[in-house]
């Protein structure tokens, strides 16, 4: 009875028509698949080809590949498209040069040739590429997408000819990746010497591709836009979108015709770029399915024992890599890369630190393109890690930026940037900044990473502000001019040559030697009619240092998590003539935070720091001095809320510092902080480090995040003065 049964229910699956789906692109909107496909798994329609093409092809693959509707639906819901799509590298991936350069740019133009270029994409696609690489690592050994549990193809557009390019054979993650390479939004993607983008730019709708294929009954699900109202186009981007719309809606015009069951789901209300919206859109998909149900429940259905029940779909944590291979490097070294990486074969690897890995690589900007691909090995469990590279053209830059803040005003940020100046791995960097303040910082690296790196930095500062006289005065100087404050005009010029090596990735030590000249001088103090300005400064320093720091932030200027550690230790072993009654003396100093989340919106700071001065206590120029708000300041100049800067003077200090951060919606920010400090001469003797603050100060914030930096405004109050200040910032500290 069981054999008479099923020799029957093969008989009647011979002769049922083969059912195709097409997915049309339509990026965010392309979500409404999802619901689609839910409906369709519901009613147990068999699907027997699937075709796609932009979203539809992402969408369509990952059905293909053994994923249901819901799994689907479970997968997008999780996903933080913003990091995905702009490939937002965290930032522990990168180097600490790295992380100075992406913290204080705004924009950065290729500069080759004495010619500017405008980047070929907002995003090179990568982190798109990992996740697909990961989700369709089930079938990788597939080559031939007919072989998938469900046949698929998919659509791109050769950027080069103009011409449509099936996609339906092997790499799926780098077909699909090419298939929705929206054009400006993600860089070309090179399969088989062809450069290729987006297949919407073609073929939105492959139908006639997938009827090819022999389909009887098509699923059509439409995605795209209508051609826009004169009231709705209110921009010149809008008027773009319209013009490239004419085609593709011409074509749906007589493809829709062509399409045995049409799902038209409302996207009306949503755009290419609607991520955040991707629940409402799924259910729209939903519900424009449920309308065809009747048409849908008639097709044939899967039999009891089909593939997505044999499937498992079950992703672990780690993967296994036996052998490595990699292809296309020639400047940069297999063990530069697999250091990178981190990897180094015959090993587990947790996808986690894989991840990780493969953003250290691509955060160096060394190169354009990182593709890669899990073979089955042949003689072991695991797999063999075949990796493809691009190695970078460009090697010049041109960066501009933007600031203003309460100490060196309004300022405008130039940079060029070399790499591979001398050598394969060292770059070069020149900042002039022009504003109220005129300065400049130049660095050159020999990156080595884990072996010692060789650099030489240089910077000049200026401001005129007016500082607390105790900095340059002593008491009985004070006493006799009774001047507590001083109007001094500071100019500080530092060349440091120093040796930097990296253990654990996050930690970097260094040591090196300085030259400092500083320059202070000042109209409130004159020596006779004839002069001025007073010099309280004009000295040379020379000195040696070291530096240790760790910083796992995941964000400098509003941290949710991570911990940071700077220590520093300077000795000054000689000095100019100016300072004739110098001697040798020493400046320890160390900064640690510890940032934490306890919700989505709301996460936690907490910093201390302190430091102080060993043997001649003469020279008090470089002493500590606290106050105002800011980032990146020279010597020993520390913030300190609640007071202006460079207010409170000593040669030593303590600090503690918290702030609670309420990210009211995205990139808008409200800040509660609190620091207070003891900060005195020789305050670690006296044992007044360890007493109640002297000395505390309270603000309240308002800050967002823009492409120029952070933009923020801040009011302060200190209890000790009675007195409130503002600080406002603009922009990227430099």
């Amino acid at each position: 009875m069981t054999c008479v049964f099923s020799t029957k229910a093969q008989t009647e699956d011979m002769r049922q028509p083969k059912i195709g789906l097409v997915l049309s692109g339509g990026g965010a909107k392309g979500f409404a698949h999802i619901g689609v496909l839910k409906v369709i798994d519901s009613l147990g329609v068999k699907i027997d080809y699937v075709a796609g093409t932009s979203m539809g092809a992402i969408v369509g693959s990952l059905y293909a590949s053994g994923y249901s509707g819901k799994q689907l639906d479970s997968i997008f819901r999780s996903l933080d498209f913003d990091k995905v799509i702009n490939d937002n590298l965290p930032r522990s991936s990168k180097t600490f040069y790295e992380r100075d350069n992406t913290e204080k740019y705004a924009i950065a133009l290729p500069f080759n040739n004495f010619k500017l270029k405008l980047p070929s994409a907002l995003s090179r696609g990568q982190n798109v590429f990992n996740l697909l690489s990961r989700l369709t690592l089930h079938v990788n050994e597939i080559d031939d997408f007919e072989q998938l549990p469900i046949p698929f193809f998919c659509i791109a557009t050769n950027v080069e000819t103009g011409e449509q390019v099936v996609l339906d054979s092997g790499s799926l993650p780098l077909s699909i990746t090419a298939s929705g390479a929206f054009p400006s939004l993600f860089q070309p993607v090179n399969i088989n010497n062809q450069l290729l983008i987006d297949g919407g730019v073609v073929n939105n709708y492959p139908i006639d591709e997938l009827r090819a294929k022999g389909m009887d009954i098509i699923i059509g699900v439409d995605v795209q836009d209508d051609l826009a109202s004169r009231e709705d186009m209110t921009s010149a981007p809008d008027v773009l979108l319209q013009i490239n719309n004419f085609r593709t809606i011409n074509d749906m015009k007589l493809k829709s015709k062509k399409t045995d069951i049409y799902i038209k789901p409302d996207i009306t209300d949503f755009s290419v770029v609607s991520f955040s919206e991707g629940k409402k859109i799924i259910e729209n998909g939903k519900k424009a399915a449920l309308e065809k149900t009747l048409e849908l429940s008639t097709l044939p259905k899967l039999n009891t024992n089909n593939y997505r029940t044999q499937l498992n779909l079950i992703h672990n944590d780690s993967i296994s890599i036996n052998g490595i291979s990699l292809v296309g490097n020639e400047r940069y070294t297999r063990s530069y890369i697999l250091g990178k990486l981190k990897l180094k074969g015959d090993e587990t690897v947790s996808y986690t630190d894989f991840n990780r890995g493969v953003n250290n690589l691509v955060a160096t900007n060394n190169f354009d393109s990182f593709h890669y691909d899990f073979e089955k090995s042949d003689d072991k469990e695991g797999y063999d890690f075949v990796a493809e590279v691009e190695e970078s053209t460009t090697t010049t830059f041109l960066k501009l930026g933007l600031h203003y803040d309460d100490l060196y005003k309004s300022a405008a940020l130039v940079n060029l940037t070399k790499k591979r100046l001398l050598f394969n791995n060292d770059i070069a960097s020149l900042d002039v900044i022009l504003g109220d303040n005129v300065r400049f910082n130049f660095d050159y690296l020999i990156d080595k990473g884990f072996y010692w790196s060789v650099g030489f930095r240089s910077r000049y500062n200026q401001f005129e502000k007016n500082v607390n006289a105790e900095l340059l005065l002593d008491e009985t100087q004070i006493e006799d001019t009774g001047i507590n404050k001083l109007e001094v005009k500071l100019r500080d010029q530092t060349n440091q040559f120093y040796l930097q090596t990296l253990f654990r990735k996050d930690f970097a030590l260094g040591i090196g030697a300085e030259h400092k000249r500083l320059n202070i001088k000042s109209e409130t103090i004159t020596i006779n009619d004839e002069t001025d300005e007073f010099e309280f400064e004009n000295t040379d320093y020379f000195s040696a240092f070291g530096t240790l720091v760790l910083d796992t932030y995941d964000d400098k200027y509003y941290p949710s998590s991570g911990v940071y550690f700077n220590g520093d230790f300077h000795t000054y072993l000689f000095a100019s003539n100016f300072n004739k009654g110098f001697d040798r003396f020493s400046i320890a100093k160390a900064e640690m935070g510890y940032a934490f989340r306890i919700s989505e919106k709301i996460c936690f700071n907490l910093q201390t720091s302190g430091g102080f001065k060993i043997g001649d206590n003469s020279t008090n120029t470089l002493d500590f001095a606290l106050g105002g708000y800011g980032n990146n300041f020279i010597n020993n100049f520390i913030s300190f809320l609640g007071y202006d800067f460079i207010s409170l003077t000593g040669n030593s200090y303590v600090k503690a510092y918290a702030s609670a951060n309420y990210e009211i919606f995205d990139k808008h920010h409200i800040t509660i902080e609190g620091n207070w400090a003891n900060v005195d001469n020789d305050i670690f003797d006296s044992g007044e480090w360890f007493t109640l603050p002297d000395y505390r100060g309270y603000g309240f914030g308002y800050g967002i995040e823009t492409f120029l930096g952070p933009i923020q405004a801040k009011f302060s109050y200190s209890p000790e003065q009675r007195k409130s200040i503002w600080y406002f910032n603009i922009g990227f500290w430099f």
